[in-house]
């Protein structure tokens, strides 16, 4: 096994060449309708499987990568804010690419693109079914067929998030440091000549990270199966997944370093690491009854990517686990937001 070139800081995945990857818990939207993008409701916890060697069930180990925790049918979204330089980002769920329907491939594509380009995607919420929106993100099971894994490849096998990353080309991403010295070089000047002023993009939807927590105890008992959870999808969302502008030739024909994210139920997150999982996902009716914040981000200098066919086949969880009888309570017009134009240890890799 090797080195990914990942790290955790706090709950943020560090992956080479300046990426970073928070995933935050959300809303789980109605299935039906098109809604603004739900609020976060803080950072899902990230550990290194490594680090609970005796507890993981075996296939995790050989597979590397980190766990998170989540609930049955919990909403999440992939926050990319951190990001530092430009960066092509593959997100495959249970090894299919969320951006274009196809199989996990360890290289870029164009026709259809199967990555996103960063940081010009601040976040990505679902797979890119619709035109000029998503589908959510929502956990489930392995072994019903729900999973975007099961309903395109008619197999469950990997379940989890896929992440992998790609630098630009030597010289471009030298060129691009040295035009971004110069930039901030003159902004120094303006701020240095002038009142201090100016503004900074907000940044949608993040969650402040946890408070520092104990070290766990030392958990006991010999690793059991995995109960595997993957990723299914629920209600559509406006947002887009923004075409690439730059050729693919500009993009590092290798990836600088990926990592395979398991997703663990509660009960087991706490039977292999001793530590509390996160609570149970809050009421919607409550969250919106509160006056909280939804978001609408539209880039009017961004071109949306055409929806993937075997994407926009894919049938919502509750079609699978039947219906959601929790209420909804939708947002009213003045909770919702426009944006925009409207270092740890290294985490291991493995086989996948």
């Amino acid at each position: 096994m090797t080195g990914s070139g990942v790290r955790i800081d706090g709950n943020t995945l560090r992956l080479p060449g300046g990426v970073a990857v928070r995933f935050v818990r959300t809303l789980r939207l109605p299935e039906t309708g098109t809604h603004p993008l739900p609020p976060g409701l803080g950072e899902f916890p990230v550990r290194r499987v490594q680090d609970y060697a005796d507890t993981v069930p075996a296939e995790w180990r050989a597979r590397g990568g980190v766990m998170l925790p989540v609930y049955l049918r919990e909403a999440m979204w992939l926050s990319f804010s951190g990001t530092r330089e430009p960066a092509a980002l593959q997100v495959g769920v249970g090894k299919v690419c969320a951006v274009s329907g196809r199989p996990w491939s360890g290289r870029l594509a164009r026709d259809p693109q199967n990555y996103l380009v960063l940081p010009r995607q601040p976040w990505l919420d679902g797979i890119n079914s619709g035109k000029g929106t998503v589908r959510q993100f929502v956990a489930v099971p392995l072994g019903l067929g729900a999973t975007v894994e099961g309903q395109v490849t008619g197999e469950e096998v990997w379940g989890g998030v896929q992440l992998q990353a790609f630098p630009l080309r030597e010289p471009l991403l030298t060129e691009w440091r040295r035009r971004e010295r110069e930039r901030e070089e003159a902004r120094r000047r303006a701020l240095a000549s002038g009142p201090a002023g100016g503004y900074g993009a907000p940044v949608p939807m993040a969650a402040a990270a946890p408070g520092a927590m104990p070290p766990p105890p030392a958990p006991g008992g010999a690793p059991r199966a995995a109960a595997a959870m993957g990723l299914g999808v629920g209600g559509a969302m406006r947002q887009e997944v923004y075409r690439d502008d730059r050729p693919l030739t500009d993009w590092s024909e290798e990836p600088a370093g990926r990592v395979f994210v398991h997703l663990v139920t509660p009960p087991q997150w706490r039977r292999i690491t001793g530590e509390a999982p996160p609570p149970s996902p809050v009421d919607r009716a409550a969250y919106t009854r509160a006056g909280l914040p939804w978001y609408d981000y539209y880039d009017a200098d961004g071109e949306d990517l055409a929806p993937a066919d075997t994407l926009g086949a894919v049938k919502p969880v509750g079609e699978w686990l039947g219906d959601d009888l929790d209420p909804w309570q939708a947002p009213s017009p003045g909770q919702v937001t426009p944006l925009k134009d409207a270092p740890g240890k290294p985490v291991q890799d493995g086989e996948w």
